[in-house]
């Protein structure tokens, strides 16, 4: 029996991905002093026991002041390296199988908000912020400190420096953030970069720190393990980073030594119009994947199994990126399986709720007992 695509395994250098399903990075907002917590075992262990090919863990400051939030995770000193250690320890006890990578990123000028169910805002309790150029985010945010060189090179180091923990920690692959207005996209959009030195400018001069980046942490993860990269793929506003620019930038990581590529959208400014629906994102993934020729994870509004087949069938993308559906239902992958018809391992604890063994799934769904 031929696997519906969704459920066929995938190699990406040398990471082999079980099925084509990623858990996207989501934000929990719940660390301490960036260390993970019990909420981080039981939120990523849920979900990883369900058998994604892929769970991302969500964004990780490489810097204490590189979080989104006082509350967000972070990758940077002896204390938050345990934390992650025993997290990613107990995943990959639980025998998913899916391959376990976290995303690095710094927030730049949108470091130090406040949870989204506090406001979302700046955060009384946040930080002094350094971006490309000295720009708000936003009203009620303080304007960013330019970043000097000597800020680039610490910056940079930092990244590299995340990248050798997440090494010793035994992560699978490692993501740079490069998307959803933080530092990185903040300097790729001429919205937010407005310097005047070869940082600024030009295309070429406003993907050089973003490339400089990706290049040091390629430099130290090693050369048989998988890198991956966020992207924003447009800005969603007029004069601001757009998709033409994005294929460039792509050929430029590919080349530098980027092995995929998560296609999201917008982030850098509040006042976006951002044209929501079913995949909205699909075709941006598309894009970059055909003209670029890099794979890609699509991600974005992507809610049921057959479009998800559908997308990876039509060649729009090779990994499907679900987030919210899966905070909805940590057992996505399995009622995928159901309904696509594919063959997949069950936990054997948990094997008792397969089609198989339960005669109450008629009751539980009765749409899928009835195909």
């Amino acid at each position: 029996m031929t696997q519906p695509r969704l459920f066929q395994p995938l190699s990406l250098r040398g990471l082999n991905v079980p099925n084509r399903i990623a858990v996207a990075p989501m934000c929990q907002y719940s660390a301490v002093d960036g260390v993970p917590q019990d909420w981080h075992l039981m939120h990523y262990g849920a979900l990883a026991a369900s058998g994604p090919g892929m769970v991302v863990i969500e964004a990780t400051g490489v810097t204490p002041e590189g979080r989104i939030s006082p509350k967000c995770l972070g990758l940077y000193d002896d204390a938050t390296e345990a934390g992650f250690t025993r997290l990613v320890a107990a995943l990959k006890g639980f025998g998913g199988g899916g391959a376990i990578g976290v995303q690095l990123a710094h927030a730049g000028r949108k470091g130090g908000s406040a949870p989204p169910w506090e406001g979302g805002k700046f955060s009384p309790h946040g930080w002094p912020t350094v971006s490309a150029s000295a720009i708000a985010f936003d009203e009620g945010w303080p304007a960013p400190r330019a970043a000097t060189r000597d800020d680039l090179a610490r910056l940079k180091q930092a990244f590299v420096d995340a990248a050798r923990r997440a090494l010793k920690i035994g992560f699978d692959f490692i993501e740079v953030h490069s998307a959803h207005g933080y530092l990185l996209h903040q300097f790729l959009s001429p919205l937010s970069n407005q310097r005047d030195d070869e940082y600024g400018g030009s295309l070429e001069n406003r993907m050089r720190f973003p490339l400089e980046v990706i290049r040091a942490v390629r430099e130290v993860w090693p050369a048989d393990k998988a890198l991956g990269l966020r992207i924003s793929a447009t800005d969603w506003v007029e004069g601001g980073w757009d998709a033409d620019q994005a294929v460039l930038y792509a050929k430029e990581f590919k080349a530098a030594g980027i092995d995929f590529v998560c296609v999201s959208s917008g982030g850098l400014v509040s006042y976006a119009k951002i044209p929501l629906g079913p995949g909205y994102q699909i075709e941006l993934a598309a894009r970059i994947r055909h003209e670029a020729g890099i794979p890609t994870r699509a991600v974005g509004l992507i809610a049921s199994a057959q479009q998800a087949e559908t997308a990876l069938a039509e060649g729009a993308a090779d990994l499907i990126a679900i987030g919210r559906g899966f905070l909805d239902n940590p057992r996505w992958v399995w009622h995928a399986a159901q309904a696509l018809g594919a063959q997949i391992s069950y936990p054997p604890q948990y094997l008792a709720a397969s089609t198989r063994a339960w005669p109450g799934i008629a009751l539980a769904r009765p749409a899928l007992a009835a195909e």
